[in-house]
């Protein structure tokens, strides 16, 4: 909750370092959100995919992470897909990303333009996945490290929510879903920005007073 509050305020969350990549960390900490050696990075890829993976079967659609076979041009695959079909008689697959609101190369849109970051990232998305998208329905779910959400994640999570909705009877299943996801984006900020640091040890430093 600290280092999720002290994001939004911009205040101080670390003490000056040099990142396991050999970058220096300013104590903001903001280095660690977009890191590619922060181990926190992957977690948050992780828990995400396990959340919305969950949601599927809670609906009694059976989804795989990582579903072999499925590859596009450059040998990657898309995060999920479902097994059954899900809309006009075509499987889904999806592919989550969580493009860093405060990295330079977003701040003058993310500035302008709330989500304006997780926009461009699935749009990003639909054209490295089209290939598949000609069999199967393609969604990309980007949600920013701020929290910004994109289109095609909030639809998504919509029909997710109301497919829920339809099971259970509980009407706020869609708000419980993107909460659930929020969660998870903070958690993996938290711990992205605790990768940073070599030592161990040093990870008490994270939100403390500098």
């Amino acid at each position: 909750m600290r280092i999720a509050v002290g994001l939004r305020l911009g205040a101080p969350l670390v003490r000056t370092h040099s990142c396991i990549c050999g970058t220096k960390v300013e104590v903001d900490g903001h280095h660690g959100l977009s890191c590619r050696r922060s181990a926190g990075r992957h977690l948050r890829h992780s828990l995400a995919n396990d959340a919305i993976a969950r949601a599927f079967r809670s609906v009694d659609v059976p989804v795989e992470l990582e579903p072999p076979g499925l590859f596009r041009g450059d040998g990657k695959r898309p995060d999920g897909a479902t097994l059954i079909p899900w809309s006009q008689g075509r499987c889904l697959i999806w592919d989550f990303t969580c493009p860093d609101t405060l990295a330079q190369s977003h701040l003058l849109q993310s500035s302008l333009a709330a989500g304006s970051a997780a926009s461009v990232a699935e749009t990003n998305k639909i054209s490295k996945y089209s290939g598949l998208a000609t069999i199967y329905r393609f969604a990309p779910f980007a949600i920013e490290t701020l929290g910004g959400w994109g289109p095609d994640a909030i639809s998504l999570s919509s029909e997710l929510g109301g497919r829920i909705a339809a099971k259970t009877g509980e009407p706020r299943s869609t708000n419980f879903f993107r909460q659930r996801l929020d969660v998870v984006i903070q958690r993996g900020n938290a711990a992205s920005i605790r990768g940073t640091m070599v030592d161990s040890a040093r990870q008490d430093d994270v939100g403390s007073d500098t």
